[in-house]
């Protein structure tokens, strides 16, 4: 186990970040949008974006293009949840469908959320959600052993009969009973990059890659083909950073910064952080994959791709990050 290198990280440099001339990529999780305790009211979701995209809108007057990108759970799991509920009456669809389905609704709330802000500054700005589909290796180790929970629980005597008769692959929680657990590949290769490099060229802000994107497999001729699946919104984020030429990736979470030993007793915060020793806490087990693991290495895969810079914060705090008092900002 790599040993990760000393960097001093008790306070922040106060320098808030060059916006000037730069791409800047955003990516809001979903929680963002429906957050826990929320009913799940389409008002809810409304307002929730609003208040995550409001700041978005301030970056155009700087930036060089402005690309968004989204979680998408719960909703797309409330997606397959009625699916279950109403396969009776109608025919469910495959969850590929579902991550577009998703995809393309909470692109939608976070389109009007920033027009609306653009409109109330009188900011003449053009913004489009585009439905991302993103490629993965049909022989990604991740098909052959499916981690991701998805959808209702069931008894185990009907989870039992699900994987006869569907073939899903079930899983056991400790709590709450069993779950279809789906695969979560790597993403590989963003089909519509050139398009959301172009539009953000063009000066359109573009919300793309919601949930990860659809993942899709590439046949022998070149066609593709949805999968079930559900790709990291993360690792997909930073690649199309990668692929759109971003130098700045806002990374919008649930909380205010990247801490050591989170939620423990004297939990210590990492305000400054360098490619090296995020990676060497990345490798000691400092971030737990279904937390905080994807988001480091994001930031460390997009930063050795030739990003310039990395924020990791809460929406509520994007204001006081951007002017270097707050969050976590990681460098090469």
């Amino acid at each position: 186990m790599r040993q990760a290198s000393t960097l001093k990280t008790s306070s922040l440099d106060n320098t808030a970040f060059a916006l000037t001339g730069r791409r800047v990529i955003v990516s809001l999780g979903g929680n963002a949008i429906l957050r826990r305790g929320d009913k799940g009211l389409i008002e809810e979701q409304s307002d929730n974006a609003s208040r995550a995209c409001a700041f978005i809108a301030s970056l155009v007057d700087n930036a060089a293009g402005v690309i968004v990108t989204h979680g998408n759970g719960p909703v797309v799991g409330n997606i397959v949840l009625r699916n279950e509920c109403a396969r009776e009456t109608v025919a469910p669809m495959p969850l590929y469908i579902c991550d577009a389905d998703s995809e393309g609704g909470v692109g939608f709330m976070i389109q009007q959320a920033i027009y609306n802000r653009l409109r109330i500054i009188r900011k003449a700005k053009e913004v489009v959600a585009v439905i991302t589909q993103v490629v993965v290796d049909a022989q990604d180790p991740a098909f052959g052993a499916p981690t991701k929970p998805i959808g209702p629980y069931y008894s185990e005597a009907e989870a039992a009969e699900i994987e006869r008769t569907r073939g899903w692959a079930m899983a056991k929680d400790a709590v709450s009973g069993v779950r279809r657990v789906v695969p979560s590949p790597r993403p590989k290769r963003v089909v519509e990059a050139s398009v959301i490099r172009r539009l953000a060229d063009s000066g359109v802000i573009v919300i793309a890659v919601g949930g990860g994107g659809v993942p899709v497999v590439e046949l022998v001729d070149g066609t593709l083909k949805g999968v079930d699946a559900v790709i990291d919104k993360d690792l997909a984020t930073s690649l199309l950073a990668k692929e759109t030429g971003a130098e700045l990736f806002i990374n919008l979470t649930q909380v205010d910064m990247v801490y050591k030993g989170f939620g423990k007793q004297g939990q210590e915060p990492l305000p400054l952080l360098d490619v090296k020793t995020a990676r060497g806490l990345l490798d000691a087990g400092e971030f737990p994959a279904g937390s905080m693991g994807p988001k480091i290495q994001a930031a460390i895969e997009f930063l050795e791709a030739g990003g310039k810079e990395v924020l990791i914060t809460s929406p509520e705090r994007i204001k006081e990050a951007l002017e270097g008092k707050a969050g976590t900002r990681i460098t090469a």
